[in-house]
């Protein structure tokens, strides 16, 4: 039991360490204006909604290599019951991912895809993460 919460929280902070390297990288490419203050509301909303399409792209991208990467640590770690590690570690992500959609008003079209490929992305590691499993395919079970 110690082993599949470590699993979780150790795939937790993978996943939130992925999603931070790869925003930086998508600043890098589109940096954000100059001295914008990310308290500001206002600010912060105009700024979502002037964004350019491959800024959006890396944040998009950033959840889902933030999901599958933490997933796939989670099953990896835990052994047992696999595919819920990466489906919990997954839904964590999702979990800030609508957060931020709500926090920070961005696209529909970027919110509504974000949201589908979060879900994609955690169906689709889920099933690689079983592979993980010391389990027969018979004895997995989700929690």
């Amino acid at each position: 039991m110690i082993r599949k919460i470590a699993a979780i929280v150790i795939g937790a902070f993978v996943a939130i360490a992925l999603i931070a390297t790869v925003e930086f990288f998508g600043h890098q490419v589109y940096p954000p204006p100059t001295g914008i203050d990310i308290n500001d509301v206002a600010a912060m909303e105009a700024y979502a909604a002037s964004m350019p399409t491959g800024a959006l792209l890396f944040v998009g991208a950033a959840w889902m290599v933030g999901a599958f990467g933490g997933g796939i640590l989670a099953a990896f770690i835990a052994r047992e019951a696999a595919a819920t590690n990466c489906i919990i570690v997954g839904g964590l992500v999702l979990a800030g991912t609508i957060m931020t959609l709500i926090s920070i008003p961005h696209p529909l079209w970027f919110s509504i895809t974000s949201v589908v490929a979060v879900i994609a992305t955690i169906f689709v590691t889920s099933k690689i993460g079983a592979i993980f499993s010391t389990e027969s395919p018979a004895e997995q079970k989700l929690i």
